[in-house]
């Protein structure tokens, strides 16, 4: 299997942001609603607007948003490709995975 030279980072640092329960349902509306402003994902998160820029650094770090500034606001939109290094490799080990289950089916027999 190939691998761009930072695509083990770009992984890591994907699995490390979705570990957040708050910056995995930031990323969900995200996806859901389309372009937001960070008050308005303050309204919708229960958490501070600090906090809201702390997770929405984290997840632009890992590639998975990108922001942009209008005056004093900024407003992220999901990355339609960004979860694809994460979508691969789950694909990897779920086909490794599905074939080791499957021998140990055929065990049984």
């Amino acid at each position: 299997m190939t691998h761009s030279a930072n695509a083990p980072a770009t992984i890591d640092a994907q699995f490390k942001a979705l570990s957040d329960g708050t910056r995995r349902a930031l990323l969900e509306y995200l996806v859901r609603e389309g372009e937001q402003s960070v008050h308005a994902l303050t309204a919708i998160s229960g958490v501070s607007q600090p906090m809201v820029s702390r997770h929405m650094a984290k997840l632009k770090r890992a590639a998975l948003v990108t922001a942009r500034r209008t005056g004093r606001e900024t407003w992220y939109s999901a990355r339609a490709k960004g979860l694809a290094p994460v979508v691969q490799w789950m694909a990897v080990y779920g086909a490794l995975w599905s074939q080791r289950f499957t021998a140990l089916d055929g065990l049984g027999e």
